[in-house]
């Protein structure tokens, strides 16, 4: 068993675990000036998406506006999101 000297460091321990856990959303958004393929192939190359995933996401975002097209920690995703507006995808992290 663990013992704390104090309800402090046991705070902190809890706090730090729920942040090591914290999964966020790369969230793309609906624009008027990418194609289907432009977007499906961006899909593919920086989240990893099979063709059908990639489709998919790409006919939310059409239809909805938007589609959460990846999940994990901020430090994997910022890159990603990074990219995306890099290519004038409109994108961010939540």
């Amino acid at each position: 068993m663990i013992e704390f000297d104090t309800a402090t460091e046991l705070d902190e321990l809890l706090e730090e675990a729920i942040e090591t856990v914290k999964t966020y959303q790369l969230i793309l958004y609906n624009d008027d000036v990418n194609t289907f393929e432009f977007v499906i192939e961006c899909l593919m190359a920086y989240c990893d998406h099979t063709i059908e995933q990639a489709e998919q996401c790409t006919l939310l975002v059409h239809y909805k506006g938007k589609c959460s097209v990846k999940v994990g920690s901020f430090e994997e995703l910022k890159p990603i999101c990074e990219s995306f507006l890099e290519q004038g995808l409109s994108a961010k992290i939540e």
